[in-house]
């Protein structure tokens, strides 16, 4: 398919004879089968379809047609910054953002992360995003994120939020009521974003409330070390805000009581596998949510310190999930023999996962007929990592990459085509970003460097019995010979 083809509007669009994962309630395998696309919707899934006319045919062959992934965390507006928190903590990550220097960013950075964000996104087969914007401190702040948001053709949720001033104040304000009037259409989803902290005397009640009133989810990070815990769960539980649409973020340090009342409720976590093993949220919890039925979506936070898509998220549950099983059947001197966690359910997670937790999944988050065509081609002809595919689930967690991302569709758009992103202006976005982060440096001087380079605690090594200074004072004459 050329990129001119890839343009043309309202000409419907066929993948041909693909290894296609349906991600149907059977999970159903087609081997060399056809996706067919017309209009903004999945027309037909199976083998030599007959197409109309005009229909525009993309090589599937040798590849995997997917739905497209589903991040449901993801702190858009931090994306400028990629890379710059790689060897923080999560305390770290809360004083540089929440109380030092986040509040410096102005509209135009929000919109430059976002903007940069998203394309990265839609680059890596991830067509729906939830902009976890927790920096929206104006709604000046809040019209740029969605400025960008709107520049690209991805799908979008944004997750309102403003770690500068509690929710109970940003949310039941009349500019942001007028904000939601005026920005909130379309594609773009919505939820309210923000933390309960357990105060006994519940503040946040009053953003519950507007969120109810919207008729809106809410979002929050619960369960995270040092910052949110079991009091905020039993907070909203008691004062009846946990519904099934909530999204319960990280949910890493809670207790059996907790996770108890989240299952009963409905609700669902989004695991972010990367940070929670790196920044120290808690240990990734898939291990509780699969004893107590609780769904599972996954996302990958911010790329202020990790990977950008879902493959690495993929990749880093299951590893986490597995460790886990193992470590502690070896404490009870047991052996694992067989693993829970199969490749086929974490590569549910980043698809149909998405779609449960946000209330789409009539909509997207498999290959059937009638639903949106949010589609993913992984192909990549010149990798020897694309062949052979004897286990598909397995492939698509622990092979692919972003780079055999081949074909992306949103909404039966085309966004991305043999490789290369179609309609999308990423000298702008570079632009913007550099501006940014020119801005960002200016600002803090000197601390940018040490921002960057967080000291590195002192380590002891441990007295060994077994060190003789002989060896040690051959070794040394040895080297000096």
């Amino acid at each position: 398919m050329s990129a001119t083809a890839a343009h043309q509007p309202g000409r419907p669009l066929v993948l041909r004879d693909g290894l296609v994962l349906t991600m149907d309630d059977s999970h159903t395998i087609l081997r060399d089968a056809d996706v067919l696309i017309i209009g903004e919707r999945i027309e037909a899934v199976g083998p030599a379809l007959e197409v109309p006319d005009g229909t525009v045919e993309v090589d599937a062959s040798g590849g995997i047609v997917m739905p497209g992934m589903i991040d449901t965390h993801r702190h858009l507006w931090q994306t400028a910054m990629r890379g710059y928190g790689a060897d923080w903590t999560l305390t770290q990550y809360f004083v540089w953002y929440y109380l030092e220097w986040g509040k410096r960013f102005r509209p135009q950075d929000v919109y430059a992360g976002n903007l940069l964000g998203a394309i990265e996104a839609l680059d890596a087969g991830v067509t729906t995003t939830v902009d976890w914007s927790h920096g929206l401190q104006t709604i000046d702040h809040a019209e740029a994120a969605v400025d960008a948001l709107e520049a690209v053709p991805g799908r979008f949720v944004l997750a309102y939020g403003n770690i500068q001033q509690g929710p109970w104040e940003w949310a039941t304000s009349p500019e942001f009521r007028d904000f939601v009037t005026r920005r909130v259409r379309g594609r773009l989803g919505f939820q309210l974003a923000f933390d309960v902290t357990g105060d006994p005397a519940f503040p946040e009640r009053a953003a519950f409330e507007a969120a109810r009133e919207l008729g809106v989810p809410v979002t929050t990070h619960a369960g995270v070390w040092g910052a949110t815990n079991d009091d905020g769960i039993r907070l909203m539980h008691e004062n009846g805000f946990m519904t099934p649409e909530s999204v319960y973020v990280h949910a890493a340090t809670l207790s059996q009581d907790s996770y108890h009342r989240i299952a009963a409720t409905g609700g669902s976590v989004s695991v972010s596998t990367e940070s929670e093993q790196s920044a120290g949220q808690g240990y990734p919890p898939t291990w509780q949510l699969r004893k107590h039925g609780i769904p599972v979506s996954l996302s990958m936070d911010t790329s202020v310190w990790w990977s950008g898509d879902l493959f690495s998220a993929m990749r880093a549950t299951l590893g986490a999930d597995r460790s886990r099983e193992h470590l502690e059947a070896h404490g009870r001197q047991e052996t694992i023999t067989h693993c829970h966690l199969r490749a086929e359910e974490v590569v549910d997670w980043a698809t149909r996962g998405g779609s449960r937790a946000l209330g789409l999944d009539a909509s997207i988050g498999s290959l059937e007929p009638g639903k949106k065509a949010d589609v993913v081609l992984l192909k990549n002809d010149h990798s020897p990592v694309m062949f052979p595919i004897l286990n598909p689930y397995g492939h698509v967690a622990f092979q692919a990459q972003r780079a055999d991302v081949h074909t992306v569709v949103v909404n039966g758009r085309v966004v991305k085509a043999d490789h290369r992103l179609v309609g999308v202006d990423l000298p702008a976005a570079r632009q913007a970003v550099e501006s940014t982060v020119g801005y960002l440096m200016e600002q803090l001087g000197d601390s940018w460097a040490t921002g960057m380079n967080p000291d590195i605690p002192e380590t002891k090594i441990m007295d060994n019995p077994y060190m003789y200074t002989e060896w040690r004072g051959q070794k040394g004459s040895e080297d000096r010979s």
